[in-house]
Formats: C-alpha cells, sequence, structure tokens
C-alpha cells in the first residue's frame, strides 16, 4: 500500500486526457498495476474534461498538451479555476517548452515526458496526489531558459511587483524555493526547522495567491532573483 493510499485511506482517482488512443491504453495499463491508483475515466480531448471532472471528481488529471479541439493547456485552465480542482500532470516533449510553462504557471501540478519509465509515471501521480509537484529542477531551468525574453523586462516588473508582499524571511525561502531545493535543503541554509519552511512556504503561496512551488519557482525567475537571471 503506497503513502498515499494510506494517507487518505482511499485509491486515488485518475482521468486521462489524451488524443492518442494507443497513449490512453499505455496510461490505463501502468494505472491498473498499482493497487492504490484507478483510472477513473479517458478522454480524447480537452473540451470533455470539465464534464468528467464533475462527474467523476478525480485527484489527478493526466493531460495532453496538442489536442484537435480544445488543447491541454487550456483545458488545465479551465481545470484550476474550479473551486475546488484536481491536480494536473502534463504529458509532453521538449519541443514544447513554452507551452509546458503556461501550464505550470496555469497551476499544473508539473509535467511528465511520454518516455517516461512507467513506474515513474505511477509514482509521479502519486507524489502529485499528495501534492507535491513534480519536476527536476535542472530540467525546469532549460525550460526557463528557452522562453522567449522579448517582455522580459515588463514580466520582471510585474514579478517584482507581485513579490513585494513578503516579507525578508518569506523572499529568502521563496528564492531557495527558485533554486529547487527541498524543505529541508531551505532549513539548512537559512538555519531554521522543517516545520518553519513549511509554514514560510504556505504563507507565501497564499499571499501571492499561487497554487504550488513551481508557480513561486517561476515567479522568482520572472523576477531575476536567481544568481543565474543576473549573471
Amino acid at each position: 500500500m503506497s503513502e498515499a493510499e494510506r494517507d487518505t485511506g482511499r485509491r486515488i482517482g485518475v482521468v486521462i486526457v489524451d488524443d492518442d488512443a494507443l497513449v490512453r491504453v499505455g496510461l490505463v495499463m501502468m494505472m491498473g498495476g498499482a493497487p492504490d491508483v484507478r483510472v477513473l475515466a479517458e478522454a480524447e480531448d480537452g473540451g470533455e474534461v470539465l464534464e468528467l471532472v464533475a462527474l467523476h471528481s478525480p485527484d489527478v488529471v493526466l493531460m495532453d498538451i496538442r489536442m484537435p479541439t480544445v488543447d491541454g493547456l487550456t483545458a488545465t485552465e479551465r481545470l484550476r479555476a474550479l473551486p475546488d480542482p484536481p491536480e494536473v500532470l502534463v504529458l509532453t516533449t521538449f519541443d514544447a517548452d513554452e507551452h509546458v510553462l503556461r501550464a505550470l504557471r496555469a497551476g499544473a501540478a508539473g509535467f511528465l515526458l511520454k518516455d517516461t519509465p512507467p513506474e515513474e509515471i505511477v509514482e509521479s501521480v502519486r507524489r502529485v496526489a499528495r501534492g507535491f509537484p513534480v519536476l527536476s529542477p535542472n530540467v525546469t531551468r532549460r525550460l526557463m531558459d528557452r522562453v522567449a525574453h522579448a517582455d522580459h523586462s515588463e514580466r520582471a516588473d510585474r514579478a517584482r511587483n507581485r513579490l513585494a508582499v513578503l516579507n525578508a524571511r518569506e523572499t529568502e525561502v521563496a528564492v531557495a524555493v527558485g533554486e529547487g531545493r527541498s524543505n529541508a535543503d531551505i532549513a539548512a541554509r537559512l538555519f531554521l526547522s522543517v516545520p518553519t519552511v513549511k509554514t514560510h512556504v504556505s504563507s507565501i503561496l497564499t499571499k501571492l495567491d499561487l497554487n504550488n512551488r513551481v508557480q513561486i519557482a517561476l515567479l522568482v525567475h520572472d523576477a531575476n532573483l536567481l544568481d543565474e537571471d543576473r549573471a
């Protein structure tokens, strides 16, 4: 039994949204091999997902990006605007960097490459169901560095204005989150306890009206607060 199942006492409900029938079959098979995960429904287009979520109340939606009618980016934005939205895990490839960033800014819990090993996909579903984003800091940095910088200055000003509501300690924690550090790493670096770091992260999310650590990291990056940004 997984940690997620122990914590919730029930199986993790998943909705799969992908226009490729073979991909859906593969994902259903992957999920079917996990005793703590169950597939509630499938959709071949993002336009179907709101109805399926209302009907089945999943914990996680596995979302493709490129679909014929309503793409996964638009569907993610619609889902995250719901009062009690499921977590969204985006399926993508390296050639969709800017699309991935749009999904993350919309509140997606992270992304997976479609060639990710099956056991990692299942574990990623478990992680986002527990509220942990699934992102590799190194890959995230590569994605962010590929974003077009035409509006970089204006975006940086907007980001700094948003971050101005944080106090000095919260800003330090936010920057550490932007560097991809775990709560334990942040605690050691700032000489804080892990529970105190968690409290600061929760306060940051509340003050900035964000959904997860991924959005904190993106905002810090936009504000040029990382050493790499200022180099």
